[in-house]
């Protein structure tokens, strides 16, 4: 009887578990840039915000062939972009992926993204323990008015983003 107690308490603590994991990162103004002409990539900005130290470590979305985390930086005089393997993210700090900065990169579109088109992302979100847990996330297309339109081809920066 001993050991039926035991094992309906574990029973019943994995259940509790599994229905309620780690919480999820909040996601703040998920957004892409609308494409122009034969653009082929493109970038989605976000405001991140872990409930407990986490790291951003793959994008997907079945909008582009290659999706990458980027980080844009100052070196020397110029502005560099680079792919980083994973985003720190402290807990309870807004991390802002933002034009000119850090953002997701979407390479290899399968079709032009529109102004006002939603653009489906699954964020991979790694934890101390290293454990992983995916979130679903919907970015609206916006068309940046005003803005310089990047040259065919090119990236989402205001300039040619070049191969990786």
């Amino acid at each position: 009887m001993k050991h039926l107690f035991i094992a309906s308490s574990i029973a019943i603590a994995a259940t509790t578990w599994a229905q309620n994991p780690v919480p999820s990162v909040k996601v703040q103004d998920a957004w892409a840039r609308a494409t122009v002409g034969a653009q082929s990539a493109t970038g989605a900005f976000m405001k991140l915000t872990a409930p407990q130290a986490t790291r951003l470590v793959e994008v997907r979305s079945p909008a582009a062939g290659i999706v990458e985390v980027h980080e844009m930086k100052l070196d020397g005089d110029v502005m560099r972009m680079r792919a980083v393997t994973a985003l720190p993210l402290a807990a309870g700090q807004t991390v802002e992926l933002k034009p000119g900065g850090y953002h997701v990169m979407l390479m290899d579109l399968k079709a032009p993204v529109k102004a006002g088109d939603t653009v489906p992302l699954t964020l991979v979100f790694e934890g101390a323990d290293g454990q992983r847990q995916t979130q679903d996330v919907k970015a609206t297309a916006r068309a940046l008015g005003g803005a310089p339109a990047a040259p065919a081809g090119g990236g989402a920066h205001g300039g040619g983003h070049g191969k990786h």
